[in-house]
């Protein structure tokens, strides 16, 4: 098997991509109801992952995310909804890498992966400013060490997909 042909069915058994009955790759339409239950997930695991990262959180990943966050502001003035999305994909990961919890990573992983057309599509046509003010949220919770304050944080960034999709 060719290692394009690979990738496409693991993609496939991840929920990224949908194969045709003639072996054709396509992404994946989700109903609200799929994307919902995508959001919940994420709002489950995000803060668990961002609690288990805090014991680990150092001056310089506080200015690696703030880096990010910066950024993700000019992916927004530019109104590059990939650039944005690869960028807050990056400030979520770069966090959750210090949880040192490979498993659970993996699972938002696939999480990301199955979100991530409809997500894209959804920010070229929405105002995306309000994520850089969570994740500045998320920031000044890391560095106050405030456990529940950055659950909560990254629990209302997490969910504003869901939110942008009700508007």
């Amino acid at each position: 098997m060719t290692p394009a042909r690979e990738a496409a069915r693991r993609l496939a058994a991840e929920g990224a991509l949908a194969l045709t009955s003639s072996g054709r790759a396509r992404t994946p339409t989700l109903d609200s109801s799929r994307i919902e239950e995508l959001c919940a997930v994420r709002a489950l695991l995000e803060p668990a992952l961002a609690e288990r990262a805090l014991p680990r959180v150092h001056g310089a990943l506080i200015s690696r995310l703030r880096g990010l966050n910066d950024s993700l502001r000019q992916r927004i003035l530019e109104r590059d909804a990939s650039g944005y999305i690869r960028g807050n994909l990056e400030f979520h990961r770069t966090l959750y890498l210090r949880a040192q919890s490979p498993a659970m990573l993996a699972i938002v992983e696939t999480v990301w992966l199955q979100l991530g057309p409809t997500l894209a599509s959804l920010y070229q046509q929405a105002d995306a400013s309000h994520q850089v003010g969570s994740h500045a949220a998320i920031i000044a919770r890391l560095a106050a060490g405030d456990e529940a304050g950055l659950r909560q944080a990254v629990r209302e960034d997490v969910t504003k997909c869901l939110q942008m999709l009700r508007d």
